[in-house]
């Protein structure tokens, strides 16, 4: 059996663009995505801090410094300033999920990394199984 788990999240990036005349997607600075583990068209969930708003889409990467551009319906659901996290599942075995840690990346107001850690404190919890 697998269980789903937080593979990767970024945390607290602000929208820097919502465009509802593309096909849709969150356009994701690539070095972001490559720091947190997440790749071009992966399943990701989008938080808006700002306005409580949740969707479900998928992550193209741009090589736009800082950028987070939601697109299509998802850009109706954010404006230009908003916070949002970026969230990845993975699907986990039972082994995998004792010893999995998620990668955690918090930025700063222009999307620029300052902190990235494995989530540890996910790590320290017993399974009862």
């Amino acid at each position: 059996m697998q269980r789903t788990f937080l593979f990767a999240k970024i945390h607290n990036a602000m929208v820097t663009a919502a465009n509802i005349n593309y096909m849709g997607s969150i356009s994701i600075d690539q070095t972001l995505l490559d720091a947190a583990g997440i790749y071009a068209n992966e399943q990701v969930q989008v938080v808006n801090i700002t306005n409580g708003a949740r969707m479900v889409t998928y992550a193209i990467p741009t090589s736009e410094t800082g950028a987070i551009e939601l697109n299509g319906a998802a850009a109706r659901l954010v404006t230009p300033g908003d916070r949002v996290i970026i969230i990845a599942y993975a699907q986990l075995t039972t082994e995998e999920m004792q010893s999995h840690t998620p990668n955690v990346i918090f930025v700063n107001e222009q999307n620029q990394i300052i902190t990235q850690r494995r989530d540890t404190e996910a790590a320290k919890v017993e399974w009862v199984l």
